[in-house]
């Protein structure tokens, strides 16, 4: 588990973290000015509480550190958490940020004489296997996954496959590609999660933090 004597909190890199900055000034969290420098290296942080540090991390990296008890908190985006499905991951705050939606796309040419309901077998490129597995499942439908981690929306383009699942925001990357949006799979967001053994063995310094991030973003009570 993480240190006894401090709460570490797990950040996701990239854009979110850009969004999740005013949320952390207004959690009343004051990392080291390392945190903030876009040319550092540093990974881990203090804060001006002794007892809490930030660690930041790949996104889809969050979920495993609290996982496996190497962060007691994190932010991670509900992909992440349906992607993975940790038994010891619960997720208590939705913080409304980030949000977009997991959809399957499919080049634009193929939408007019397709039809999403007739499907029996799907080639699909994603970085999301295990979702989309179980989503096509779930209507009788084989899916057989190319996973990806980038570059996505050239799957079809290459002669990969016809179809992709993956986030979508705007629409577009997609439209930019050629593709659209065909059906969507779930609407995602970040989520407050936390490790569960560390919030019964230090019920008193997780539930602080899990409050006070329901505070500021007046998320009800999960």
């Amino acid at each position: 588990m993480a240190e006894t004597t401090s709460i570490v909190l797990a950040l996701p890199k990239g854009r979110i973290l850009g969004e999740l900055r005013p949320l952390l000034d207004q959690a009343g969290i004051r990392p080291e000015a390392a945190f903030d420098d876009p040319d550092s290296r540093q990974l881990r942080f203090r804060t001006d509480d002794p007892h809490l540090h930030l660690i930041r991390v790949r996104s889809f990296d969050v979920a495993t550190f609290i996982a496996f008890g190497a962060a007691d908190l994190g932010v991670v985006g509900s992909d992440v958490l349906m992607e993975f499905d940790y038994p010891e991951v619960y997720a208590p705050v939705d913080l409304n940020l980030g949000r977009c939606r997991m959809a399957v796309a499919e080049p634009a040419e193929l939408v007019a004489e397709d039809d999403p309901e007739s499907w029996s077998h799907v080639r699909v490129a994603t970085k999301y296997p295990r979702v989309t597995t179980r989503h096509f499942a779930e209507r009788g439908v084989q899916a057989e996954c190319i996973r990806l981690s980038g570059a996505i929306e050239l799957a079809p383009a290459m002669g990969l496959c016809q179809r992709l699942v993956d986030l979508v925001s705007s629409g577009a990357t997609l439209k930019a590609n050629g593709l659209t949006e065909v059906e969507t799979i779930a609407h995602i967001s970040a989520r407050l999660a936390v490790n569960r053994t560390a919030w019964k063995t230090r019920p008193a310094p997780v539930s602080r933090w899990v409050e006070r991030f329901r505070e500021v973003t007046g998320a009800a009570e999960a």
